[in-house]
Protein backbone atom coordinates (compact mmCIF):
# COMPACT_ATOMS: atom_id res chain seq x y z
CA UNK A 1 0.00 0.00 0.00
CA UNK A 2 1.01 3.39 -1.06
CA UNK A 3 1.73 6.21 1.93
CA UNK A 4 -0.61 9.49 1.52
CA UNK A 5 1.96 11.27 0.52
CA UNK A 6 3.61 9.12 -2.01
CA UNK A 7 -0.17 8.72 -3.20
CA UNK A 8 -0.21 12.49 -3.18
CA UNK A 9 2.40 12.77 -5.18
CA UNK A 10 1.68 10.58 -8.11
CA UNK A 11 -2.13 12.51 -8.14
CA UNK A 12 -0.36 15.41 -8.51
CA UNK A 13 1.79 13.77 -11.27
CA UNK A 14 -0.92 12.94 -13.00
CA UNK A 15 -2.26 15.96 -12.39
CA UNK A 16 0.43 17.29 -14.61
CA UNK A 17 0.41 14.76 -17.27
CA UNK A 18 -2.89 15.86 -17.66
CA UNK A 19 -2.47 19.62 -18.46
CA UNK A 20 0.56 18.05 -20.29
CA UNK A 21 -1.98 16.16 -22.87
CA UNK A 22 -3.78 19.37 -23.41
CA UNK A 23 -0.85 21.47 -24.21
CA UNK A 24 0.20 19.16 -26.43
CA UNK A 25 -2.57 20.18 -28.61
CA UNK A 26 -2.87 23.61 -28.09
CA UNK A 27 0.16 25.07 -29.59
CA UNK A 28 -2.30 25.41 -32.89
CA UNK A 29 -4.88 27.40 -30.98
CA UNK A 30 -5.37 30.89 -32.36
CA UNK A 31 -7.74 32.70 -34.08
CA UNK A 32 -7.04 30.94 -37.22
CA UNK A 33 -7.82 33.67 -39.97
CA UNK A 34 -5.77 36.30 -38.29
CA UNK A 35 -3.10 34.28 -39.26
CA UNK A 36 -3.90 32.33 -42.61
CA UNK A 37 -5.33 34.15 -45.73
CA UNK A 38 -6.42 30.98 -47.71
CA UNK A 39 -7.64 27.30 -46.05
CA UNK A 40 -7.12 24.01 -47.47
CA UNK A 41 -10.01 21.98 -48.77
CA UNK A 42 -11.44 19.74 -46.53
CA UNK A 43 -14.95 18.78 -45.62
CA UNK A 44 -15.43 18.40 -41.98
CA UNK A 45 -17.10 15.19 -41.79
CA UNK A 46 -14.63 13.58 -44.00
CA UNK A 47 -12.41 15.06 -41.64
CA UNK A 48 -13.40 13.85 -38.64
CA UNK A 49 -13.80 10.20 -40.22
CA UNK A 50 -10.82 9.78 -41.62
CA UNK A 51 -8.96 11.33 -38.47
CA UNK A 52 -10.83 9.53 -35.53
CA UNK A 53 -10.43 6.32 -37.81
CA UNK A 54 -6.53 6.80 -37.88
CA UNK A 55 -5.28 4.82 -34.79
CA UNK A 56 -2.77 7.46 -34.32
CA UNK A 57 -5.25 9.90 -34.21
CA UNK A 58 -7.67 8.22 -31.94
CA UNK A 59 -5.23 6.61 -29.18
CA UNK A 60 -3.75 9.93 -28.39
CA UNK A 61 -6.68 11.84 -28.04
CA UNK A 62 -8.33 8.91 -26.22
CA UNK A 63 -5.50 8.57 -23.38
CA UNK A 64 -5.36 12.41 -23.38
CA UNK A 65 -9.33 12.12 -22.31
CA UNK A 66 -8.63 9.52 -20.11
CA UNK A 67 -5.91 11.04 -18.49
CA UNK A 68 -7.58 14.26 -17.51
CA UNK A 69 -10.61 12.52 -16.68
CA UNK A 70 -8.80 10.58 -14.23
CA UNK A 71 -6.50 12.94 -12.72
CA UNK A 72 -10.16 14.77 -12.12
CA UNK A 73 -12.04 12.24 -10.83
CA UNK A 74 -8.52 11.61 -8.20
CA UNK A 75 -8.51 14.89 -7.27
CA UNK A 76 -12.11 14.87 -5.78
CA UNK A 77 -11.16 11.78 -3.72
CA UNK A 78 -8.38 12.46 -2.09
CA UNK A 79 -7.80 16.73 -2.23
CA UNK A 80 -4.07 16.75 -2.05
CA UNK A 81 -2.74 20.25 -0.64
CA UNK A 82 -6.02 21.39 0.45
CA UNK A 83 -4.16 23.73 2.55
CA UNK A 84 -2.74 25.55 -0.52
CA UNK A 85 -6.07 25.60 -2.92
CA UNK A 86 -8.00 27.22 0.54
CA UNK A 87 -5.13 29.81 0.78
CA UNK A 88 -5.12 30.63 -2.86
CA UNK A 89 -9.23 31.04 -2.67
CA UNK A 90 -8.42 33.21 0.00
CA UNK A 91 -5.78 35.08 -1.53
CA UNK A 92 -8.07 35.54 -4.28
CA UNK A 93 -10.87 36.71 -3.43
CA UNK A 94 -8.85 40.01 -1.90
CA UNK A 95 -8.76 41.09 -5.67
CA UNK A 96 -12.32 41.47 -5.66
CA UNK A 97 -12.87 44.67 -5.47
CA UNK A 98 -10.36 45.25 -8.72
CA UNK A 99 -12.61 42.99 -10.92
CA UNK A 100 -14.53 46.40 -12.63
CA UNK A 101 -11.05 47.63 -13.27
CA UNK A 102 -9.60 44.72 -14.54
CA UNK A 103 -12.95 44.05 -16.89
CA UNK A 104 -12.23 47.63 -18.10
CA UNK A 105 -9.25 47.71 -19.02
CA UNK A 106 -9.88 44.12 -20.74
CA UNK A 107 -11.84 45.80 -23.21
CA UNK A 108 -11.19 49.36 -23.04
CA UNK A 109 -7.00 48.62 -24.60
CA UNK A 110 -8.78 46.08 -27.96
CA UNK A 111 -10.97 48.92 -28.59
CA UNK A 112 -8.54 51.84 -28.97
CA UNK A 113 -6.24 49.65 -30.28
CA UNK A 114 -9.15 48.49 -33.15
CA UNK A 115 -9.43 51.95 -33.54
CA UNK A 116 -6.21 52.96 -34.43
CA UNK A 117 -5.25 49.71 -36.74
CA UNK A 118 -8.25 50.27 -38.79
CA UNK A 119 -10.10 46.99 -37.91
CA UNK A 120 -13.74 46.70 -35.98
CA UNK A 121 -13.52 44.86 -32.80
CA UNK A 122 -12.08 41.84 -34.20
CA UNK A 123 -9.00 41.84 -37.12
CA UNK A 124 -10.78 40.08 -39.56
CA UNK A 125 -13.28 42.77 -40.33
CA UNK A 126 -11.69 45.38 -41.94
CA UNK A 127 -13.69 48.63 -40.98
CA UNK A 128 -12.61 52.34 -40.58
CA UNK A 129 -14.61 52.89 -37.40
CA UNK A 130 -11.45 54.82 -35.43
CA UNK A 131 -13.33 57.65 -33.39
CA UNK A 132 -16.33 55.23 -31.73
CA UNK A 133 -14.04 52.80 -31.07
CA UNK A 134 -11.54 54.82 -29.26
CA UNK A 135 -14.07 56.99 -27.38
CA UNK A 136 -15.45 54.36 -26.11
CA UNK A 137 -12.37 52.46 -25.40
CA UNK A 138 -10.93 55.44 -23.80
CA UNK A 139 -14.45 55.96 -21.94
CA UNK A 140 -14.14 52.63 -20.39
CA UNK A 141 -10.45 53.30 -19.16
CA UNK A 142 -11.00 56.11 -17.31
CA UNK A 143 -14.22 54.67 -16.19
CA UNK A 144 -16.54 57.30 -17.13
CA UNK A 145 -20.23 56.47 -18.02
CA UNK A 146 -19.35 52.74 -17.38
CA UNK A 147 -22.55 50.75 -17.54
CA UNK A 148 -24.52 53.32 -20.27
CA UNK A 149 -20.81 52.97 -22.39
CA UNK A 150 -20.91 48.67 -21.81
CA UNK A 151 -24.23 49.46 -23.09
CA UNK A 152 -23.25 50.86 -26.32
CA UNK A 153 -20.39 48.88 -27.53
CA UNK A 154 -22.34 45.67 -26.76
CA UNK A 155 -25.24 47.50 -29.32
CA UNK A 156 -22.64 48.36 -31.52
CA UNK A 157 -21.12 44.52 -31.48
CA UNK A 158 -24.11 42.84 -32.12
CA UNK A 159 -25.39 44.89 -34.93
CA UNK A 160 -22.02 44.69 -36.41
CA UNK A 161 -22.55 40.85 -35.65
CA UNK A 162 -25.84 40.75 -37.98
CA UNK A 163 -23.50 42.42 -40.97
CA UNK A 164 -20.24 40.31 -40.16
CA UNK A 165 -20.93 37.15 -38.96
CA UNK A 166 -17.07 36.80 -38.46
CA UNK A 167 -17.31 38.95 -35.66
CA UNK A 168 -18.18 35.57 -33.60
CA UNK A 169 -14.55 35.13 -33.06
CA UNK A 170 -14.58 37.66 -30.26
CA UNK A 171 -17.69 36.61 -29.02
CA UNK A 172 -16.35 37.20 -25.02
CA UNK A 173 -17.26 40.76 -25.84
CA UNK A 174 -20.85 39.95 -25.28
CA UNK A 175 -20.01 38.35 -21.79
CA UNK A 176 -17.56 40.65 -20.86
CA UNK A 177 -19.69 43.87 -21.40
CA UNK A 178 -22.64 42.63 -19.97
CA UNK A 179 -20.39 41.59 -16.75
CA UNK A 180 -19.38 45.25 -16.87
CA UNK A 181 -22.90 46.49 -17.43
CA UNK A 182 -23.40 44.35 -13.92
CA UNK A 183 -20.88 45.42 -11.88
CA UNK A 184 -20.02 49.06 -13.12
CA UNK A 185 -16.72 50.97 -13.01
CA UNK A 186 -15.62 50.33 -9.48
CA UNK A 187 -12.63 52.35 -8.35
CA UNK A 188 -9.90 53.83 -9.34
CA UNK A 189 -12.47 55.17 -12.01
CA UNK A 190 -13.72 58.83 -13.15
CA UNK A 191 -17.04 57.59 -11.94
CA UNK A 192 -16.15 56.94 -8.64
CA UNK A 193 -14.97 60.48 -7.93
CA UNK A 194 -17.29 62.29 -9.73
CA UNK A 195 -19.95 60.34 -7.45
CA UNK A 196 -18.34 61.69 -4.50
CA UNK A 197 -18.24 65.02 -5.49
CA UNK A 198 -21.65 65.22 -6.38
CA UNK A 199 -22.42 63.68 -3.37
CA UNK A 200 -20.83 65.78 -1.09
CA UNK A 201 -22.38 68.20 1.30
CA UNK A 202 -22.29 71.80 -0.41
CA UNK A 203 -20.35 71.14 -3.65
CA UNK A 204 -20.73 73.46 -6.36
CA UNK A 205 -20.65 70.59 -8.95
CA UNK A 206 -23.31 68.35 -6.26
CA UNK A 207 -25.95 71.75 -7.73
CA UNK A 208 -25.09 71.24 -11.41
CA UNK A 209 -24.91 67.46 -11.68
CA UNK A 210 -28.08 66.11 -12.96
CA UNK A 211 -26.65 62.57 -13.15
CA UNK A 212 -26.14 61.48 -9.99
CA UNK A 213 -29.40 60.60 -8.86
CA UNK A 214 -29.98 59.12 -11.83
CA UNK A 215 -27.10 57.13 -11.77
CA UNK A 216 -27.60 56.11 -8.14
CA UNK A 217 -30.99 55.00 -8.49
CA UNK A 218 -29.90 52.54 -11.52
CA UNK A 219 -27.05 51.43 -9.34
CA UNK A 220 -29.56 50.64 -6.40
CA UNK A 221 -32.01 48.38 -8.66
CA UNK A 222 -29.09 46.69 -10.71
CA UNK A 223 -26.76 45.98 -7.33
CA UNK A 224 -28.76 42.84 -6.70
CA UNK A 225 -27.72 41.31 -9.91
CA UNK A 226 -24.39 41.99 -9.52
CA UNK A 227 -23.47 38.66 -8.01
CA UNK A 228 -24.11 37.20 -11.25
CA UNK A 229 -21.03 38.53 -13.03
CA UNK A 230 -19.08 36.00 -12.30
CA UNK A 231 -21.55 33.66 -14.00
CA UNK A 232 -22.27 35.53 -17.07
CA UNK A 233 -18.04 36.01 -17.55
CA UNK A 234 -17.57 32.68 -16.99
CA UNK A 235 -20.46 31.33 -19.72
CA UNK A 236 -19.43 34.37 -22.03
CA UNK A 237 -15.69 32.47 -22.19
CA UNK A 238 -16.92 29.11 -22.38
CA UNK A 239 -19.43 29.82 -25.23
CA UNK A 240 -16.28 31.48 -26.84
CA UNK A 241 -13.89 28.15 -26.84
CA UNK A 242 -17.00 26.19 -27.70
CA UNK A 243 -17.73 28.92 -30.86
CA UNK A 244 -13.69 28.89 -31.93
CA UNK A 245 -12.95 25.02 -30.75
CA UNK A 246 -16.21 24.09 -32.57
CA UNK A 247 -16.74 26.78 -35.46
CA UNK A 248 -13.35 27.98 -36.17
CA UNK A 249 -11.39 23.54 -35.94
CA UNK A 250 -14.09 21.19 -36.08
CA UNK A 251 -16.23 22.40 -38.53
CA UNK A 252 -13.63 24.25 -40.50
CA UNK A 253 -10.94 22.01 -40.74
CA UNK A 254 -8.98 23.46 -43.99
CA UNK A 255 -8.36 26.60 -41.88
CA UNK A 256 -6.61 25.06 -38.93
CA UNK A 257 -4.96 22.86 -40.88
CA UNK A 258 -3.80 25.74 -42.97
CA UNK A 259 -2.17 27.27 -39.57
CA UNK A 260 -0.49 23.54 -38.84
CA UNK A 261 0.96 23.96 -42.58
CA UNK A 262 1.87 27.59 -42.11
CA UNK A 263 4.05 27.11 -39.21
CA UNK A 264 5.00 23.56 -39.82
CA UNK A 265 3.66 21.94 -36.38
CA UNK A 266 4.08 18.58 -37.54
CA UNK A 267 8.22 19.15 -37.54
CA UNK A 268 7.78 20.98 -33.82
CA UNK A 269 6.24 17.50 -32.55
CA UNK A 270 6.00 14.73 -35.03
CA UNK A 271 2.34 13.76 -35.12
CA UNK A 272 -0.28 13.66 -37.83
CA UNK A 273 -1.59 17.32 -38.59
CA UNK A 274 -4.69 15.45 -38.23
CA UNK A 275 -4.04 15.38 -34.32
CA UNK A 276 -2.90 18.89 -34.28
CA UNK A 277 -6.17 20.03 -35.58
CA UNK A 278 -8.72 17.61 -33.28
CA UNK A 279 -6.78 17.93 -29.98
CA UNK A 280 -6.84 21.69 -30.66
CA UNK A 281 -10.31 21.79 -31.56
CA UNK A 282 -11.35 19.25 -28.81
CA UNK A 283 -9.66 20.63 -25.76
CA UNK A 284 -11.09 24.19 -26.69
CA UNK A 285 -14.56 23.08 -27.34
CA UNK A 286 -14.15 20.64 -23.54
CA UNK A 287 -12.56 23.66 -21.57
CA UNK A 288 -15.37 25.81 -22.85
CA UNK A 289 -18.04 23.33 -21.73
CA UNK A 290 -15.88 23.28 -18.21
CA UNK A 291 -16.22 26.96 -17.56
CA UNK A 292 -19.83 26.83 -18.58
CA UNK A 293 -21.24 24.69 -16.15
CA UNK A 294 -18.74 25.84 -13.45
CA UNK A 295 -16.33 22.78 -13.29
CA UNK A 296 -13.00 23.58 -11.55
CA UNK A 297 -13.44 27.04 -12.68
CA UNK A 298 -10.46 28.41 -11.30
CA UNK A 299 -8.47 25.90 -12.88
CA UNK A 300 -9.92 26.23 -15.98
CA UNK A 301 -9.25 29.48 -16.31
CA UNK A 302 -5.60 28.55 -15.49
CA UNK A 303 -5.36 26.56 -18.67
CA UNK A 304 -6.82 28.82 -20.52
CA UNK A 305 -4.04 31.41 -19.59
CA UNK A 306 -1.97 29.09 -20.12
CA UNK A 307 -2.91 27.99 -23.88
CA UNK A 308 -3.16 31.76 -24.75
CA UNK A 309 0.55 32.82 -23.38
CA UNK A 310 1.35 29.28 -25.41
CA UNK A 311 -0.43 30.48 -28.79
CA UNK A 312 1.17 33.75 -28.76
CA UNK A 313 4.96 32.64 -28.05
CA UNK A 314 3.82 29.70 -30.60
CA UNK A 315 2.02 31.77 -33.59
CA UNK A 316 3.96 35.72 -33.16
CA UNK A 317 1.56 36.71 -36.29
CA UNK A 318 -1.59 35.78 -34.26
CA UNK A 319 -2.49 39.63 -33.15
CA UNK A 320 -1.70 40.33 -29.21
CA UNK A 321 -4.65 42.58 -29.26
CA UNK A 322 -7.25 40.03 -30.00
CA UNK A 323 -6.10 38.50 -26.82
CA UNK A 324 -6.18 40.81 -24.15
CA UNK A 325 -10.21 40.65 -23.65
CA UNK A 326 -9.65 36.64 -23.42
CA UNK A 327 -6.77 37.09 -20.79
CA UNK A 328 -8.75 40.12 -18.72
CA UNK A 329 -11.92 37.42 -18.54
CA UNK A 330 -9.89 34.35 -17.51
CA UNK A 331 -8.16 36.45 -14.58
CA UNK A 332 -11.52 37.94 -13.70
CA UNK A 333 -12.49 34.13 -12.82
CA UNK A 334 -9.18 33.08 -11.20
CA UNK A 335 -10.24 36.44 -8.68
CA UNK A 336 -14.00 35.31 -8.32
CA UNK A 337 -14.70 32.09 -9.28
CA UNK A 338 -17.39 30.14 -10.87
CA UNK A 339 -20.02 32.20 -9.30
CA UNK A 340 -23.26 31.47 -8.98
CA UNK A 341 -25.10 28.23 -11.10
CA UNK A 342 -22.04 26.00 -11.19
CA UNK A 343 -20.84 22.67 -9.95
CA UNK A 344 -18.46 24.06 -8.19
CA UNK A 345 -20.60 25.08 -5.80
CA UNK A 346 -21.73 21.67 -4.62
CA UNK A 347 -18.29 20.45 -4.82
CA UNK A 348 -16.92 23.21 -2.80
CA UNK A 349 -19.22 22.09 0.44
CA UNK A 350 -17.04 19.28 1.28
CA UNK A 351 -14.09 21.75 1.91
CA UNK A 352 -15.58 24.89 3.62
CA UNK A 353 -14.14 23.60 7.03
CA UNK A 354 -10.73 23.13 6.20
CA UNK A 355 -10.77 26.88 4.23
CA UNK A 356 -12.17 28.54 7.46
CA UNK A 357 -9.62 27.04 9.51
CA UNK A 358 -7.06 28.39 6.94
CA UNK A 359 -8.11 31.97 6.68
CA UNK A 360 -7.79 34.32 9.79
CA UNK A 361 -10.75 36.07 10.89
CA UNK A 362 -9.57 39.41 8.70
CA UNK A 363 -9.95 37.42 6.18
CA UNK A 364 -13.18 35.63 6.15
CA UNK A 365 -16.27 36.69 4.48
CA UNK A 366 -19.24 38.28 6.23
CA UNK A 367 -21.48 35.51 7.55
CA UNK A 368 -24.08 36.66 5.27
CA UNK A 369 -22.07 36.80 2.29
CA UNK A 370 -21.85 33.32 0.06
CA UNK A 371 -18.49 31.91 -0.80
CA UNK A 372 -17.61 31.61 -4.31
CA UNK A 373 -16.33 28.48 -5.86
CA UNK A 374 -13.42 27.71 -7.61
Amino acid sequence: MLDGRRLRNRIAASWIAGVGLIWLSTSATAHEEYVVDEEREASALEFLADGLGDPAVLGPLFAGLIGVGLAMVLYLRIRPVPNDVAAFRTAMREYTEFVPWLLRISFGIPLVGAGFAGYFISPAVTLDARLLQVALGFLLLFGLATRLVAIVTLTAYLLGLLVWPTLLLQLEFVGGLLAITLVGSGRPSADHVLQRVAGGPGTEYGRIDRVHDVAQAFQSRIEPYEVYAPTIARVGLGLTFITLGVGQKLLRPGIALAVVDRYDLTSVVPVPAELWVLGAGFTEAALGLALVVGLFTRASAAVAIAMFSLTLFALPDDPVLAHVSLFGMASVLLITGAGPYAVDNRLEAVETRVEETVSSPADRPDAGESRQAR
